[in-house]
């Protein structure tokens, strides 16, 4: 997806009207086992063509700003977020496929397959996510996936071991997939960290029931 494709869905000019395929699953993913049981995997485009889903989800999607304390000031959270739980009505019907296709695919690892549906829109290189895990509900116990789709302007995604040490750099292109699986969501952190002089982002993070 180009620069310009992007542009489109933030300034009203016309949207690219190339339609996204979906990829196999089964070819093209790289494994990397990280330490502690932590594993991530790799496919780089999945989704092609994916333009049209880029300016539908810009338009349709309800984003909302958000405000968080911290330490003691209220500070806007440098990202537009939108959340869809299990059985609420996905954004877009693409996602529906999407979902299934990764549910099939690690169906072994994951038998009750991704539920809900998170989406964040980075609008330049100022917005993006510090350091965390998806600790919230059984991420914190139990080992669990958590898919990543990203759409727009390259960005990295950045993981390091929990508690701090090098970190790893993977740099997510419009259609990719990045998943984290086994312990990686208890034992590492990840981040994507601000950037000069890049568009619009999106990030669609697939999780099974009660991870957050």
């Amino acid at each position: 997806m180009t620069g310009a494709g992007i542009q489109d869905s933030l300034f009203d000019a016309p949207a690219n009207t190339a339609g996204p395929v979906v990829r196999a699953l089964a070819t093209g993913i790289r494994r990397r086992e990280l330490s502690d049981g932590a594993w991530v995997d790799l496919r780089p485009g999945w989704l092609t063509g994916a333009a049209p889903l880029f300016d539908r989800l810009v338009q349709t999607v309800p984003w909302r700003a958000e405000r968080r304390r911290m330490y003691d000031a209220t500070l806007d959270v440098p990202r537009l977020t939108a959340h869809y739980p299990a059985g609420r009505t996905l954004p877009d019907p693409l996602l529906n496929t999407l979902r299934a296709d990764l549910s099939a695919h690690y169906a072994r690892d994951l038998p009750e397959g991704f539920a809900s549906a998170g989406l964040c829109l980075y609008r330049d290189g100022r917005d993006s996510v510090a350091w965390h895990g998806d600790r919230i509900g059984r991420g914190a116990h139990h080992d669990t996936l958590v898919a990543i789709l990203s759409l727009g302007a390259p960005r990295a995604l950045l993981l390091r071991p929990h508690g701090g040490g090098a970190s790893l750099r993977f740099t997510l292109g419009s259609g990719d997939l990045l998943v984290m699986g086994g312990s990686c969501q208890r034992t590492w952190d990840h981040a994507v960290p601000k950037a000069t002089g890049v568009g619009p982002r999106m990030s669609i993070q697939f999780r099974p029931p009660g991870v957050r």
